[in-house]
């Protein structure tokens, strides 16, 4: 790390001290950043990475509402507002207990090269709350949705800031959270994505970061003449990100074999296949159960109950050719890396948001593993996200097959991107550092044009 960077982090950490997951994400990023601003000194002397890591807006707000048994309750709700040099701001809204400002700053500073990878005009911002919706009834977590946006709704609009879901915030809460905002404004935009399809939703929206993360593995399988078909995978999670995700690895010939959730994990050596997954998603989606189940319905696989105390994830250790983290950051340490590339795994395509700690990504790219970064792999979500917002603008709505379509192509765009530009910094084959520069330099492009705002 050289001075600029070491000055630069110093600041960011005197700033942001009890913020680990924001300062990891910084960090990372600098390392990469570091080719870029040797060769281009005028982003240094605009000081445009200082502006890069400092959001341009964070809202902070009170979300008082009342539960079944009348009673006040009180969580604390959430927007930052990261960048808005290439377009409004655009990112997720996550309902959990975890939830911070120093978690959100993390995720919407992901978000950025995410979005400015799509090739979409589009911003960068995240949001939410501490609320928890697990346990809450149908009612419950509508009052909270609807007090959420009672104070949320003077920061959004189509052309301003635009939100989705993201962890605790499905289809059911989007909808929730849209209605309140027609309600107060009197108006049907595109103010927010991954709304039903009758009104205004995007076909393969629910989709489209599963689906995103296996196109872009296929697309580094491409580049040693492989292909997904035959390979056995792991995948972490269960939710909306790992069931599509196992869709389309069917879809495309390959033995997904394990999921998770916060309980453990299960491993099924015969695959889960799309039987199996059809299960899985009634139990998730519908039935609201826990995958500690999947061993009661399919015999022949088990389950490893999570162990919080242990220095490393089970999940990791079962051979296989690819893994698809696609649970939350930091599920991947440096000995979860070690087990991965000792039991067999050369491809590791994220479909979280920064699964895998600095040390595991340092072992992935030395040992050779094809390695896709989060905020290249996982950009499937806001890419369609982007296109749902191009149909709700055009009053229109694509086929299936036409936005599955566009979608190949972005996440195709997004690979050829992150190839080239580490290529052309002299670190080919490292998708993080192409990744990192390939969107810095078009929103830091943006800044320098637009003046010190």
């Amino acid at each position: 790390m050289g001075e600029y960077v070491r000055r630069l982090m110093a600041e960011v950490t005197a700033k942001n001290t009890n913020e680990p997951e924001f300062l990891q994400a910084v960090r990372e990023a600098a390392g990469s950043l570091e080719l870029c601003l040797e060769r281009h000194p005028e982003y240094r002397e605009a000081r445009v990475l200082e502006r890069f890591v400092e959001p341009e807006r964070v809202v902070t707000f009170r979300v008082s509402w009342v539960d079944d048994r009348g009673e006040v309750r009180v969580n604390r709700g959430y927007r930052v507002e990261m960048s808005s040099a290439i377009g409004p701001y655009k990112g997720g809204l996550r309902f959990h207990p975890t939830v911070y400002v120093g978690m959100l700053k993390f995720l919407a500073f992901e978000q950025v090269f995410k979005n400015a990878l799509t090739t979409l005009p589009l911003g960068a911002g995240k949001g939410g709350a501490d609320f928890d919706p697990k346990g809450k009834s149908e009612q419950e977590v509508m009052r909270f949705c609807q007090a959420f946006m009672t104070e949320l709704y003077r920061h959004l609009g189509a052309h301003t800031d635009v939100p989705a879901g993201d962890i605790g915030v499905g289809g059911r809460e989007i909808g929730y959270l849209f209605g309140q905002y027609k309600r107060i404004t009197n108006e049907f935009t595109g103010s927010i994505t991954g709304k039903g399809l009758e009104w205004g939703g995007s076909l393969i929206r629910p989709e489209a970061t599963g689906y995103g993360a296996v196109y872009f593995a296929q697309e580094m399988l491409a580049t040693r003449a492989d292909a997904l078909e035959g390979k056995t995978c792991l995948v972490s999670g269960a939710g909306n990100v790992a069931q599509y995700t196992v869709e389309k690895l069917l879809h495309l010939g390959a033995k997904p074999v394990t999921l998770s959730d916060s309980g453990g994990f299960i491993y099924d050596p015969d695959g889960i296949d799309e039987e199996k997954l059809a299960w899985v998603m009634d139990l998730k989606n519908v039935r609201r159960g826990r995958i500690m189940a999947y061993p009661e319905r399919f015999p022949n696989a088990t389950f490893t109950p999570a162990q919080p105390s242990d220095d490393h994830n089970a999940l990791w250790e079962v051979s296989a050719d690819c893994a698809f983290p696609s649970a939350t950051q930091n599920e991947i340490n440096g000995k979860d890396a070690a087990n991965l590339i000792s039991n067999g795994v050369f491809l590791v395509s994220e479909g979280a948001n920064m699964p895998t700690v600095p040390e595991g990504i340092d072992q992935f790219v030395t040992a050779g593993v094809l390695y896709g970064p989060g905020k290249a792999a996982n950009a499937g979500g806001v890419a369609v996200s982007g296109l749902e917002m191009s149909q709700n603008a055009m009053r229109l709505s694509w086929t299936r097959e036409g936005v599955d379509q566009r979608l190949q192509e972005i996440m195709r765009r997004i690979h050829e991107q992150c190839r080239d530009t580490a290529e052309e910094f002299g670190e080919a084959g490292n998708y993080s550092h192409g990744a990192n520069i390939a969107g810095f330099r078009k929103v830091a492009d943006a800044m320098l044009a637009q003046g010190v705002i």
